[in-house]
């Protein structure tokens, strides 16, 4: 065979390269756009989401503050505060109130919101976004003077530290994610508490010790298959199984609860443990796949089982991406809504979780139940508790990686 026939020479060798070198180019090109997408639309959301957590927003007091004291509000001490809301509250509200928290006990802020969310009572007449509020702000101060001739403008950062650790309350102003952020946490651990042994453990078995038959083979298509399952699929699981089925582990009734039904933090989080279950299995899996042979080898070769060479060699070895896995898991179990909303949880709560049989609720349903109320003032607080999660998820998914790190140098 002639092997000119193969490759070009001269003129055709350099038109050939020069096709080469366009089409390389050209997916290049190709590349860097898809590259720049993902970063202008991630830009976009957080841009979205920044516009929102900050702004102008004019208000005004429906009962005047010097009805109460005469003391300037921000002057107001504690002790000065607990005598005026002791004396001017109800004694069923201020009962119900120190029930849920003893009064004495509560911070200055704390009790001041409740003076200004109970007895002042803030109007909110209108918000204005980052954007605008930098962009118009002379038109944006001119338009409230005009409107509403006696409320207060302020440029307000919606995320502050009382933000995060207020309750719920009905009023945006006063409204906090402490409790979502708590059952969050809550939902998290409980869900890697459960998923991770039992995906680790079947990701061995079916790696190192199943035998390679059709009946593996249909389990291992049933797993791939559950990891692309819709998230409100497993709600349902839960919902029949752990609120229903269980109700006396998950409610707490065995263990002596009685104010408690199977709708509880329990349920919640062994349902985002199936939920992500598929997906540790399969990432471990992956991870024990990765280890070298060579070393399984070296073991048996020196008379060591099967289970001497998984635990000692193979698991070390597989733990980073194992850890790679859990946080993959994290992060999704942080961030879905539909199974917690059927499996119970509350769109309004005030209690923080105090235990697994508690009631619950965490921060994107908080999200979502802020995002449908008509008042602009929920939106503001809905931007500031997305920037909540996504910066509760990246502390998570950045423990999980410096865990992984440091299995990998001890390696």
């Amino acid at each position: 065979m002639n092997p000119h026939d193969h490759f070009p020479e001269g003129s055709d060798f350099h038109a050939s390269l020069r096709t080469r070198y366009r089409t390389a180019a050209i997916w290049q090109f190709l590349f860097l756009s898809a590259l720049l997408t993902a970063i202008l639309a991630l830009t976009a959301l957080l841009y979205n989401v920044v516009d929102g957590a900050f702004g102008y927003i004019a208000y005004e007091y429906k009962d005047n503050p010097a009805e109460f004291t005469s003391t300037p509000v921000d002057e107001l001490t504690k002790e000065e505060l607990l005598i005026i809301l002791k004396t001017n509250l109800s004694s069923g509200a201020y009962n119900k109130l120190d029930n849920e928290q003893p009064m004495e006990k509560r911070s200055q802020a704390d009790l001041m919101n409740l003076f200004l969310e109970r007895l002042v009572r803030i109007d909110t007449k209108g918000t204005w976004s980052l954007t605008e509020s930098m962009l118009r702000g002379a038109e944006i101060r001119a338009e409230a003077a005009e409107k509403y001739p006696n409320a207060i403008l302020e440029f307000r950062s919606w995320l502050t530290p009382q933000f995060l650790v207020a309750p719920m309350s009905s009023r945006a102003e006063f409204a906090g994610v402490r409790t979502a952020v708590l059952g969050s946490l809550w939902l998290v651990g409980i869900a890697i508490f459960f998923a991770l042994p039992i995906g680790t453990g079947a990701a061995i078995y079916l790696q190192e010790y199943a035998p390679k038959n059709w009946l593996t083979s249909l389990i291992q298509t049933n797993i791939n298959n559950l990891a692309g399952v819709p998230s409100i699929v497993y709600g349902m699981l839960g919902l029949a199984v752990f609120v229903r089925t269980l109700e006396p582990l998950t409610s707490g009734a065995m263990f002596g609860v009685t104010d408690s039904n199977g709708r509880t933090i329990l349920s919640a989080g062994l349902t985002m443990g199936i939920l992500v279950l598929p997906l540790i299995i399969i990432n471990a899996q992956e991870a024990i796949k990765a280890v070298p042979d060579s070393l399984r080898l070296a073991a048996f070769g020196v008379g060591a089982t099967r289970w001497q060479t998984v635990w000692h060699h193979v698991l070390p070895n597989a733990l980073p991406g194992i850890l790679t896995g859990s946080i993959l898991a994290i992060s999704r179990a942080l961030g879905e809504t539909a199974p917690l909303i059927v499996v119970g949880a509350s769109t309004f709560i005030s209690l923080d979780p105090e235990g697994p049989f508690s009631k619950f609720t965490a921060l994107p349903i908080q999200i979502y139940q802020w995002t449908t109320r008509a008042q602009s003032e929920f939106h503001a607080i809905a931007a500031a508790a997305i920037i909540v999660l996504l910066i509760l998820l990246l502390t998570l998914n950045a423990s999980a990686i410096l865990l992984r790190n440091r299995h990998q140098v001890r390696r």
